[in-house]
This record gives structure tokens, C-alpha cells and sequence, in this order.
């Protein structure tokens, strides 16, 4: 599963008993990520906290903006678990298995609506060349109809998707077929 220990649900007290609790009523299962910081069940609590706020909170960016974000974010730093979770997520909103295969191979399609495309690009220069971004860099997203708060929301979540796949490849968190599906979406 990890590279380092981890501890179950069926052995977990105190607070890791609570963060694992937590997980469970939020995602409706464990996933491996999570349990891969059972040795620090405070930054988990944390982490889903944050992972819930920008995937799942209040914003201008639809579910399927967010996925997809998440999705290309994570196939271009190669971290196969958060290209294969969020790409799970993104099948559920996106419903176009070629579109989805695209993005999970880094590769940008046809039919994605110029908004998506602007949110794409963005988030692959911040993520593959971040010294280089420039104010001009959010004029793609502003003619796009995106306004401040969605430009944040968009800048948090590809800030933590970078973070979280340094996590997932730092730990060699592992997974399969089955433990990417079953999650609250």
C-alpha cells in the first residue's frame, strides 16, 4: 500500500480513530492516501479539510472543472494514483470515456469547451513551469468568463494537486482498480 507503516482502521484509537471517522462520513471509505498518514492523523484531518473545501466546496468552477484540473494535473507529474482516482471522479461528471482517456494521457482534446481549455493550460504552466508565470497569464481565463474568486479556487486546487502527488509518489502510495472506485462524488 506505502512505504512506511501504516495503521488500519480496525487498530486505530484516540485521534486517528477520529480522523479515520471522518474520512469515512466525507468520502464513505478509506482510501489509501489517507490511511497512508495514519502516523499523523492531524495533518489527515487537515488534508481531507482542504481536499474537501476545493474539490467539493462552494465555487464558480463546476465538479467537472475541478476533476479535470485534478486529473491533468496529476497525469503530467506522473503520480498514477491521483491520475486514476480523480480520473474515476472525472468519468462520473465528464461521461465521455475518449475525453477522459486524453487527459489521463496528457494530451488535450478537441472537444474540450474553451473554458476547460483556458483552466488546462493554466494549470499546466503553473505545474510544469510555475517561475514563469506572468499577470498576462490569466487574461485566457478572464475572456473566459472566469472572475477573481474562480481564478483563486482554480490556483488553490492546482497548488494542492501538485502537493498532493508529491505526497502520494514521496510514500509509493499504491492502487488498484477497486480502491479508486466506491467514494462519495
Amino acid at each position: 500500500m506505502t512505504w512506511i507503516t501504516t495503521i488500519p482502521v480496525d487498530k486505530a484509537t484516540g485521534d486517528l480513530k477520529r480522523a479515520y471517522e471522518m474520512v469515512l462520513r466525507t468520502r464513505g471509505k478509506i482510501s489509501n492516501i489517507m490511511s497512508a498518514q495514519s502516523l499523523n492523523p492531524t495533518a489527515m484531518r487537515v488534508f481531507l479539510e482542504l481536499y474537501n473545501s476545493l474539490v467539493f466546496g462552494k465555487s464558480g468552477l463546476s465538479r467537472g472543472e475541478r476533476e479535470t484540473i485534478a486529473t491533468i494535473v496529476s497525469a503530467h507529474n506522473h503520480c498514477s494514483y491521483c491520475t486514476m482516482h480523480h480520473g474515476e471522479a472525472l468519468r462520473f461528471h465528464l461521461k465521455d470515456d475518449d475525453q477522459l482517456a486524453a487527459l489521463k494521457e496528457r494530451s488535450l482534446p478537441d472537444s474540450l469547451p474553451e473554458r476547460t481549455k483556458a483552466l488546462v493550460d493554466y494549470a499546466l504552466k503553473l505545474t510544469l513551469k510555475p517561475s514563469e508565470i506572468l499577470q498576462e497569464d490569466l487574461g485566457p481565463l478572464r475572456r473566459n468568463g472566469l472572475n477573481d474568486s474562480e481564478i483563486l479556487d482554480a490556483v488553490l486546487l492546482i497548488s494542492y494537486m501538485n502537493f498532493v502527488n508529491r505526497v502520494a509518489t514521496g510514500l509509493g502510495v499504491q492502487h488498484d482498480e477497486q480502491e479508486a472506485k466506491g467514494y462519495k462524488y
